[in-house]
Order: C-alpha cells, then sequence, then structure tokens
C-alpha cells in the first residue's frame, strides 16, 4: 500500500527523533535498525526509501537533536530571565539531566562515539558545538557578573565532561558532588543550590 507524501514526511520525522533519543540512551552501535524503526511504529523495509545509511539517519537525527536544544537554550536567554548563564548551567548540570541521558545532551552521549564518525558526522556536531558556544557567550553576556568572564569554549568543556563524570560513578554522592563542584567552578560561587 503506497504511503501518501504527508504521512511519508511524518513517519520520517518520527524515525529522526527516535533515532535521537535512542542513539543518546544506547550509542551508534547500540541501536540496530530494527530497533530504530520499531521505535517508530514501521517495518525495517521502509528505512532506505528516507535514508542513504545509518550514518546519514545518525547526522540527521544528530542535527535535529543539537537544533532542538540550541532552540531550547535560546529560549532560556531571551526569556528576560535575570540570569541566564546560571540558569542554562544550573539546567544543564541538573541530577534530571543527568539521569536521563535519552533526553539529553548530545555531546555528553555521543561525544566520544561521534569522534570515530564519517567527516559528515564530525562537521554536524562541529556546527553543534560553534551553535552552543555562541548562546553561551550570549548569554554571559546578559547575565550579572560572576567574576571574570569565563570562556564559553572552558564553560562547555567543563559542563560536558561533569555531565559525562557524573555518569560514570555510581555513588550518587559523588556524582552530585561533581555536578555541585563545576556548577560553582562556573558561576564562581562558593555555595550551590
Amino acid at each position: 500500500m503506497r504511503v501518501s507524501r504527508a504521512q511519508a514526511e511524518e513517519n520520517r520525522r518520527v524515525v529522526i527523533e527516535k533515532a535521537g533519543q535512542l542513539f543518546r540512551e544506547r550509542g551508534f552501535d547500540g541501536v540496530g535498525l530494527n530497533d530504530l524503526m520499531g521505535a517508530a511504529g514501521l517495518t525495517q523495509g521502509g528505512f532506505y526509501k528516507q535514508f542513504r545509511s545509518k550514518d546519514d539517519l545518525a547526522i540527521q537525527a544528530c542535527d535535529r537533536v543539537m537544533a532542538d536544544s540550541k532552540a531550547h537554550l535560546t529560549q532560556v536567554v531571551e526569556s528576560g530571565t535575570e540570569d541566564p548563564l546560571a540558569e542554562i548551567v544550573s539546567q544543564y548540570l541538573s541530577r534530571r539531566h543527568r539521569d536521563m541521558p535519552g533526553a539529553g545532551c548530545i555531546f555528553a552521549s555521543l561525544g566520544a562515539d561521534a569522534a570515530r564518525g564519517s567527516p559528515e558526522l564530525i562537521r554536524s556536531f562541529e556546527a553543534g558545538i560553534r551553535g552552543y558556544l555562541e548562546i553561551l557567550e550570549r548569554a554571559g553576556q546578559t547575565s550579572p557578573a560572576h567574576g571574570p568572564p569565563q570562556d564559553p569554549a572552558v564553560m562547555l568543556s567543563t559542563m560536558v565532561g561533569a555531565l559525562v563524570l557524573s555518569r560514570l560513578v555510581a555513588d550518587t554522592a559523588l556524582s552530585d558532588r561533581i555536578l555541585d563542584m563545576a556548577i560553582g567552578s562556573l558561576l564562581d560561587r562558593r555555595e550551590v543550590r
């Protein structure tokens, strides 16, 4: 049975969305085509009608995740909150974010995988990193001073690194400490939360 163009586009959107979630949860190699298509409620047979390869889907899924994240961070900066930088750092280094990798930052979940990926995937991540750096720069310019301004690259590196490390330890107290100390360091505060 033929699928309408509108339905085909909706199916494609769902596959890209589900792929973004599953890749962040399990890594690129931890998800097969059956898993991807099944999560979208479709059969594997339709995959190659929509995507050239799994790498093609990975790039599109990562681009979507990064665009959605950039839109969210931009909204925080433009929301009129008193301290957008503190809001971004606190949300990013939260226990909720740590505990939900499938809905969280793609750099912390897939950065190591992407570094071993195709040149196209690496370019996709580079564009995403540049977007995050621009937003952190803007947030820093509109936030009250927390000491000398931090370089956005240092901030992003600290945030991603702290999130990755917080997910690598089973000891909840140590995991929480990693997050809290990173927040304190980035926002130049002695007490956090």
